[in-house]
């Protein structure tokens, strides 16, 4: 079954709590929270200070996704905060092998992204030693962005190749996820599915509950 992860960076930090309570009921999976830092996308979000304060609020897991240079001098902060994966650019300026082993040191998993632009291929080599892929959409940076149907070749090149080397690898997808646009990237491979304005932007839980069911292709 397709799992659905919420992305925090489209609700109402005002009312967060009460979101994310009605998104649990709506069937949330996980909830993802983007990380920024000004440099490597042009945007700052959140920090391990809400990070934790989400933690105290639900008991799903947290898919922390980090678009930040240097990722490895900010695990420990987020394993403290409360994340349970931890995700960060292959494009951003750090040492792969040794982000993925601190987050493992840290018993979490860990999880390698790739930009729309990057190619598949370069991803191969860490497969091994994570627990999963997630594919971009979008430029990432902001929300709300337009997604972007060129991608989908990309995903159902990861999924094939998932499956057939490395089936505990989860493939998520990320960037101008909606109703309209979620069967094509689930029916391209994707296991994860994040969406933030689509879920945010009015009755949470049953807005959920119809990406679910546009996601497994039934009627709504």
């Amino acid at each position: 079954m397709v799992k659905i992860a919420p992305s925090l960076l489209s609700a109402d930090y005002t009312y967060l709590l009460r979101q994310l309570n009605l998104a649990e009921k709506g069937g949330a999976d996980m909830f993802h929270i983007d990380v920024m830092d000004g440099r490597f996308v042009p945007n700052i979000t959140v920090g391990p200070v809400i990070v934790q304060a989400i933690r105290r609020c639900t008991k799903l897991p947290l898919d922390v996704h980090l678009m930040i240079d240097n990722p490895e001098k900010m695990v420990e902060a987020f394993v403290e905060a409360g994340a349970d994966y931890i995700t960060f650019h292959l494009e951003a300026s750090c040492d792969i092998d040794r982000t993925i082993d601190l987050i493992k040191q840290h018993e979490k998993i860990p999880g390698i992204v790739i930009n729309p632009a990057t190619p598949f291929k370069k991803t191969v080599d860490q497969l091994s030693r994570v627990g999963m892929l997630l594919i971009m959409t979008v430029v990432p940076g902001f929300a709300g962005q337009k997604f972007m149907p060129e991608v989908l070749p990309k995903i159902k090149e990861a999924s094939e190749y998932l499956k057939k080397k490395h089936p505990s690898v989860e493939l998520e997808v990320d960037g101008g996820i909606n109703i309209e646009t979620v069967r094509a990237v689930t029916t391209a491979g994707a296991d994860i599915i994040v969406a933030g304005s689509a879920i945010f932007g009015g009755r949470i839980a049953p807005r959920i509950r119809d990406l679910r069911a546009a996601a497994e292709g039934q009627g709504i």
